[in-house]
């Protein structure tokens, strides 16, 4: 079986939306993402929805929403994936396996999230049935009390890494001015986001709201094509690797200061590739928090646990640094519509690829890496793409 390769995509604004509900959003991005290829909605063989809802809308069966966004759809099988954070590459992987199996040639993934309008206390709760309730329905802060009690964790075995995390916020922050498309697009400095106050008050454990990303709407879709129709459009991003792995859904089951699913997919997806991490241009990783981002680096190889801070502290995740991490603004700034985001991980690399980032962009970017996970690293999706048209 050969991967399809991603052919066109398209990105609405993060945020909070004018769009009511997920079918308008999902409306958004479907067309354009198509034009953006070069195909027609009859060309399409499937579609492979992503949204994690679980209680954001009353209105589920979200994969038959896309026939109600857009008629020319209505008649094209659409499946709808759901893998909490993760929900967007689940679906990805969901269209490129019913390419690679033969039983298509073009697929549409559309991820998208409505979450603005729901009220805080139970936006709080709905994120939380991406944990495991049994034990972990009474931690407080909702689900940043989870990554909270990772970070404290952490901190107590390597020490306060307070510091590191402000920098990894800033830097996010500072790259996503550069993003027309996110959330937040305000510069804040380490100083700020490293300092308690009125305005950045401590949300959990030892996270800070600066250290923690952004209630968000949005869309994101690509289309994927088998490699024979691929070669006669646009555009061509292939997937040099894939991976996808799993851990338990209990925090209480594994050793919470390292991302082991997350350094399987990794080694998974270098091992399928015949790369490496030095070889790579950029990654577009998941700081839905940012100690998520300091573990990711330890998973991705950069530096040995324990010594996450050592990446940020020397600027090696900088957008001018050996491996620039995030220079799309990630989750941090570019906003987190649950189900949205893992497509738009992938769009966010694919512009990169194609020297079409605009003042996101790596200069010379020729392989790119993205990493995308569900829960609190619970399931760990890696890719390793490159430009082939």
């Amino acid at each position: 079986m050969t991967d399809p390769y991603i052919v066109g995509w398209a990105h609405s604004a993060f945020g909070k939306s004018e769009a009511p509900d997920t079918e308008a959003l999902m409306a958004e991005v479907t067309g354009p993402a198509l034009a953006h290829a070069g195909v027609e909605a009859e060309d399409v063989d499937g579609i492979f929805v992503g949204v994690f809802n679980n209680g954001f809308s009353d209105q589920d069966f979200q994969g038959a929403l896309i026939g109600m966004g857009n008629e020319a759809l209505a008649r094209v099988p659409a499946t709808r994936y759901e893998n909490a954070c993760a929900t967007g590459s689940a679906a990805l992987h969901g269209a490129m396996d019913f390419i690679a199996s033969g039983r298509g040639k073009i697929a549409l993934v559309v991820g998208a999230e409505k979450m603005t309008a729901t009220p805080g206390a139970e936006l709080g709760d709905i994120l939380l049935g991406a944990s495991y309730r049994v034990e972990e329905a009474g931690v407080g802060g909702g689900f940043a009390g989870l990554f909270g009690q990772i970070a404290g964790s952490y901190f107590q075995r390597y020490g306060d890494q307070s510091e590191a995390l402000a920098m990894i916020a800033a830097k996010n922050h500072h790259n996503g001015m550069q993003n027309p498309l996110a959330h937040m697009q305000r510069d804040f400095d380490v100083a700020f986001c490293n300092t308690v106050s009125e305005k950045n008050p401590l949300v959990a454990g030892p996270l800070r709201r600066t250290d923690c990303s952004l209630v968000s709407d949005g869309a994101a879709a690509m289309v994927v094509a088998a490699p024979e129709v691929a070669a006669q459009l646009r555009r061509a991003i292939r997937f040099r690797a894939r991976s996808h792995t799993n851990e338990p859904l209990a925090l209480s089951r594994r050793d919470i200061t390292r991302f082991d699913g997350a350094r399987r997919a990794w080694v998974q997806a270098f091992a399928a590739s015949g790369l490496t991490l030095d070889d790579l241009s950029l990654v577009e990783t998941h700081d839905c928090f940012t100690v998520a981002e300091l573990l990711e680096y330890e998973a991705m190889g950069l530096t040995k646990p324990g010594q996450g801070s050592r990446a940020i502290r020397e600027g090696w995740t900088g957008k001018d640094g050996r491996l620039p991490v995030n220079p799309s603004g990630g989750l941090k700034s570019k906003g987190h519509p649950i189900g949205a985001t893992g497509v738009s991980m992938h769009v966010m690399a694919a512009m990169q690829l194609m020297g079409e980032a605009g003042g996101m962009q790596i200069p010379d970017a020729e392989l790119a890496g993205v990493f995308n996970m569900g829960g609190a690293a619970v399931a760990s999706y890696a890719s390793i793409l490159e430009r082939v048209a």
